[in-house]
């Protein structure tokens, strides 16, 4: 397809100054006009390129073999019999807790400036601004009925930084939200990058989530995480939450009228400025040779994309990015068949191996085996491994309560959401474990009183107790930090200490903004 498109501009006969900058003016617009205009053509999920982005500071040297370690898998049972048998594993990646060799991060800002929230994203976005370093880039996205990107991608360094404050503080209430336009221009951004190297591409959608033009739902964000921040009263909090979980790694965060604007976005960058690893994969191969296994399935109640082979039975997991200390732990089930042995032996089941974009040194396979005996353990006889895989399934069982909860209070049937709610604290009390398990329990118990009470009234819930769930069974699905709205400072399961420390900084930003905010250098 070929597009022509004639421009007119005024022609100006003298050279006065006035006229000097208005030809000026009038070119700039020509340029931000094209810029939206091949946006708009490449529509949700196409290929609109601005190729004008900030060439950033060349990547990390070093290897990065070893950023990414599997560990032996765990079970759920000591051994199993001869006979017709059930038993689940527990295969855990883990990022290294170092940031030295962190990926650079390429954040597009797309930011509501409709309805009277404008304030709210400045203070959100100002912290952002400062936490940034000369390695990363930052684009921001404004939209009301239109989208405009207002700058490139710019790699943050102290005079970017001077400079797109002052754009943020220009920034002025519009008309109208068009959250489709400004999601599809904020992933054009990134689309068109010309470097691309070690960087990961993530998109931050502030906005009351009250569109006034198409569904945002149909864009297709590709492999761009997208994290999506709900401002103050009137929320759409279902329309958000389904914009993140439609992207790869997004979450949902509601930020409520009289909150810290910053923590929930201090938080996130906790994470994303410790980006260790990118495209990590898990792949898990059946042994169908042995005779032992008859089905291997992995476990419900994760939200990863999970591709299965049909004639292999090989199973992939993509999880996207990993974050400085963050683990995946995947539970995989096996059912297995009448053994021919008459005494113990080794079975093995499967194999596992991982993967991550960067590294040179292939992983070597992990095997998933388990002892078949004639006289199999009582499952009360359970050590402490088996407990920590009993955990990692009362961890998706309440995920699934909380979830269930939440449908029931959409449909106003309140008291059965409570007795659900009631339901899951009491599995929560069956379970005995020690150690970290035990603080995992306690986890679980805060959220189940946190979400009992935002159930007192459906008004309550409506206004508070849904983004509570819906942000919960985000950050259960997808094991990563869903900043909340916690009252009592309930921590989430999945809090790295970055974000805790960047949250901490938050608060006394918040308490005294003219205290200088660390940059991310010096954290690290």
């Amino acid at each position: 397809m070929c597009i022509y498109i004639e421009v007119s501009l005024p022609i100006y006969r003298s050279h006065s100054h006035t006229q000097a900058t208005d030809r000026q003016t009038d070119r700039q617009k020509l340029c931000c006009a094209l810029c939206l205009l091949l946006a708009t053509l490449a529509g949700p999920g196409g290929m609109a390129s601005f190729g004008d982005d900030e060439k950033p500071p060349s990547p990390n040297a070093g290897s990065k073999d070893g950023l990414v370690t599997m560990a032996i898998p765990a079970y759920n049972r000591k051994d199993v019999g001869l006979t017709k048998d059930t038993v689940t594993a527990m295969v855990e990646i883990k990022a290294t807790s170092s940031a030295a060799m962190r990926e650079g991060l390429d954040l597009v800002a797309v930011l509501d400036v409709s309805r009277h929230k404008i304030e709210s994203v400045k203070k959100a976005l100002q912290f952002i601004i400062m936490k940034l370093t000369r390695v990363d880039r930052l684009s921001i996205v404004s939209f009301d009925s239109t989208a405009r990107r207002l700058n490139p991608l710019r790699c943050m360094t102290q005079a970017a930084q001077t400079d797109l404050k002052a754009v943020v503080d220009g920034l002025e209430d519009g008309g109208g939200a068009d959250i489709m336009a400004g999601l599809e221009l904020g992933l054009a951004v990134l689309r068109g990058r010309v470097h691309t190297e070690s960087r990961t591409a993530n998109v931050f959608l502030m906005s009351d989530g009250q569109t006034t033009s198409g569904d945002p739902r149909q864009v297709n964000p590709g492999e761009v995480a997208v994290y999506t921040f709900g401002f103050g009263a009137g929320t759409d909090h279902k329309l958000l939450s389904d914009l993140a979980n439609k992207s790869t790694g997004g979450t949902y965060s509601a930020v409520p009228d009289g909150t810290n604007l910053s923590a929930p976005f201090s938080q996130l960058l906790g994470g994303l400025l410790t980006v260790v690893a990118q495209d990590v994969q898990l792949t898990l191969e059946p042994n169908t040779a042995d005779g032992d296994l008859e089905e291997m399935a992995v476990a419900p109640g994760r939200d990863y994309t999970t591709i299965t082979d049909d004639k292999s039975g090989l199973i992939t997991i993509k999880f996207g990015t990993l974050f400085s200390g963050e683990a995946r732990k995947v539970a995989v089930n096996f059912m297995l068949r009448d053994s021919d042995e008459t005494e113990e032996y080794d079975a093995t089941l499967a194999e596992a191996r991982h993967s991550y974009a960067g590294q040179k040194t292939r992983q070597s396979l992990e095997a998933i085996l388990i002892v078949r005996t004639p006289n199999p353990s009582s499952p009360a006889d359970a050590g402490v491994e088996n407990r920590s895989v009993q955990a990692e399934e009362l961890r998706r069982l309440h995920a699934d309560s909380i979830n269930a909860a939440s449908l029931l209070a959409e449909a106003e049937r309140l008291e059965e959401a409570r007795e659900k709610i009631v339901d899951a604290q009491n599995a929560v009390e069956d379970i005995v474990l020690l150690n970290d398990g035990e603080k995992m329990v306690n986890a679980l118990r805060a959220e189940l009183l946190q979400l009992l009470a935002f159930m007192e009234s459906q008004e309550l819930y409506n206004q508070r107790g849904r983004p509570y769930a819906l942000a919960t069974v985000t950050s259960h699905g997808r094991q990563r930090t869903a900043p909340r709205d916690d009252e009592g400072e309930v921590r989430c399961l999945y809090a790295a200490p970055r974000m805790t420390t960047y949250l901490e900084q938050a608060k006394r930003s918040e308490e005294n903004p003219k205290e200088p905010v660390p940059s991310a250098d010096d954290d690290l």
